[in-house]
């Protein structure tokens, strides 16, 4: 079944300064969705709004138009990976498949170094490694959607490649929002761009619309 992810009428702001303010953006199943941005221009603060584990006092969010407030919540609907590592160091990389009920001959067809690690416990990893299986995790759990802060940040050059094949196999069966600097890596796995600027969202194309705007030069 297709589904219909929808954000609007978002507004947040910092003190005194307005970080959103005139937001809209929609995704759908089988859609990847680049949000880029300038540090603090609200990437992850609007992640984290739709996701429903920070407040606001203005927003909409609709799957399938019915209102979302607190996706959070385990249902099904979003999963979420945050830029801070979430899995427990003590608890062992077989329990947390168990646990999610996924494959880990899976995970290794992409990432066979992981073979060693399959009883031990998170903290036998590097910070790559740990940042590697949260993305899967996230990717690969059945949600409706699924939202990914900075995917290629602290990874390995031939494991952003690997990351993005397993995006456009996951993409088939949900929708994906990235956020990330990695800009070039955004604009080769996303079908839609974003760019937040000055509290709004705007749709662009490619490098000349993010140079026109001043993202790049």
């Amino acid at each position: 079944m297709n589904h219909i992810l929808e954000a609007d009428s978002i507004i947040f702001e910092y003190g005194q300064r307005r970080v959103l303010a005139d937001v809209y953006l929609q995704c759908k199943t089988g859609e990847t969705l680049g949000i880029l941005g300038r540090n603090g221009s609200g990437k992850s603060t609007l992640l984290r709004i739709i996701f429903g584990d920070l407040q606001t006092y203005n927003k909409s969010v609709r799957i399938d138009g019915r209102t979302i407030h607190e996706a959070y919540k385990g249902n099904g609907l979003i999963s979420y990976l945050p830029q801070f590592n979430f899995l427990p160091k003590s608890i062992p990389i077989k329990r947390i498949f168990n646990h999610f009920q996924l494959d880990f001959s899976d995970f290794l067809k992409y990432f066979n170094q992981f073979d060693r690690y399959y009883k031990s416990g998170v903290n036998k990893l590097s910070g790559g490694e740990i940042r590697i299986l949260e993305l899967y995790l996230i990717l690969t759990i059945q949600s409706m959607f699924c939202m990914l802060d900075e995917p290629f940040t602290h990874i390995m050059p031939a494991h952003v490649e690997i990351v993005k094949s397993l995006i456009q196999r996951e993409k088939q069966n949900k929708g994906i929002i990235l956020v990330d600097h990695y800009y070039n890596d955004i604009l080769d796995v996303s079908d839609k761009i974003i760019l937040l600027h000055n509290a709004a969202t705007i749709p662009v194309k490619g490098k000349l619309d993010l140079k026109q705007l001043g993202y790049i030069y």
